[in-house]
């Protein structure tokens, strides 16, 4: 769908992000493109803008044929899909925020822009202004690329920074987090790594053809990390992270999972600071491609979807090149890890879960091991999930000049 006219757009959501593209593109005649109706939940909320261009009623949307582009900027994953797949089905073009929604719908996505000939963009979904989508679809549509690693939710890096560098306890400095916006009142999706799942699940498409669901993505969060993780990065030099982590194991595997990580000083995610984001893109040629910038906020957010309906004036579209390299990528448990993983009773932990150990510590108040372990094991481990028990994984090196997956590539 090529658009040689001006945009007409209906607005699904007016909060801050909603707000924010509601007057620039006001600002921006040059864009060519107008919003001609927003849909909201709550009538009696004073809004600043003209009282005629808000309903409550989705239909007026939907089935207006003046609207050719819909941008939805809702919470509710549930309702977003009716309004992604309804607006799709009738040659709409949509523009989308809401990862939760994409990463459970992916499938049926791809099919409804193809048997409809209209284009899906969701730049902001995944890292907000942060173009990853956009590199993996256009400067990285080869099939050379290693690994894709990154701090992709900012919530999270943001408490995570706190307890390192302050030695803040986890409920200080989530509070703190949520008095200065960078989490919700109800963290979990953040907290327990599965907004970064839901990313990660994206990013598989793009990066390597994987239609998969967030559950096939092992991922832990930072509820269960304890001060003593911290004390130990510090002597050894590292800062945790929860990095979202997916590599290619073999000619065809791709190892995937988002759990929280020691993180190096040569590691360009070591200075991802507070609510940053940072993507490191491995590749066989370029070794590594580092992207940073702020992951979520209003103007974040807003530049992200601004870039997307930008695109659709010269009818943009994901073309999915990696779904057609006739190499069948699949996320696979075969691969090992090398781990801390810290206790309050050794007696918790099986250490015949483990291929090696490196070295166990014992003390009145904290316990730890580390070692290595297969993924599959770990993911099955029933100490996984005592939250008495952290477990941190040890910084991959990465593929990106390693001779050993070269030979594979």
């Amino acid at each position: 769908m090529t658009y040689d006219k001006k945009l007409i757009i209906g607005l699904f959501g007016f909060g801050v992000v909603g707000e924010g593209i509601y007057r620039v593109l006001k600002q921006t005649p040059t864009l060519q493109a107008e919003i001609k109706r927003i849909c909201i939940k709550h009538p009696d909320k004073k809004r600043n803008a003209p009282a005629e261009l808000f309903t409550t009623d989705a239909d007026e949307l939907l089935n207006d044929p003046e609207i050719n582009v819909v941008v939805e900027l809702i919470d509710d994953a549930e309702a977003a899909w009716h309004i992604v797949s309804t607006s799709l089905g009738s040659g709409k073009a949509v523009v989308s925020a809401n990862k939760k929604m994409i990463a459970a719908h992916i499938a049926e996505l791809l099919k409804l822009q193809d048997d409809n000939k209209t284009s899906f963009l969701y730049e902001a979904a995944v890292c907000g202004s942060i173009p990853v989508i956009r590199n993996l679809e256009e400067y990285y549509d080869n099939d050379m690329l290693n690994s894709v690693t990154g701090i992709i939710n900012g919530s999270t890096n943001y408490i995570l920074t706190r307890m390192n560098e302050d030695g803040m306890a986890y409920g200080d400095a989530l509070k703190l987090a949520q008095e200065l916006g960078f989490a919700e009142s109800d963290p979990t999706l953040d907290v327990q790594g599965i907004d970064a799942a839901n990313k990660l699940t994206i990013i598989l498409n793009h990066a390597y053809g994987i239609i998969s669901a967030p559950d096939d993505i092992l991922c832990k969060g930072i509820t269960q990390l304890h001060p003593a993780d911290s004390v130990y990065a510090r002597e050894k030099g590292y800062s945790i992270k929860l990095v979202a982590r997916a590599r290619r194991v073999s000619h065809t595997d791709v190892a995937a999972y988002v759990l929280p990580t020691f993180v190096g000083p040569r590691s360009q995610l070591f200075n991802v600071r507070f609510e940053f984001n940072g993507v490191i893109i491995g590749t066989r040629l370029a070794d590594e491609q580092f992207i940073y910038g702020k992951g979520a906020g209003r103007y974040p957010t807003s530049s992200a979807v601004l870039s997307d309906i930008a695109a659709l004036r010269y009818g943009y579209k994901y073309e999915y090149k990696k779904l057609h390299t006739g190499v069948d990528y699949q996320v696979s448990d075969d691969h090992v890890l090398r781990v801390y993983v810290s206790c309050e009773n050794m007696a918790d932990i099986d250490r015949l879960d483990f291929v090696s150990i490196d070295e166990t510590f014992i003390s009145q108040t904290r316990k730890y091991i580390t070692g290595s372990i297969s993924f599959n094991k770990l993911r099955n481990a029933s100490w996984l999930n005592n939250p008495a028990n952290s477990v941190i994984v040890f910084e991959d090196p990465g593929v990106a000049g390693n001779p050993e997956m070269e030979e594979l590539i």
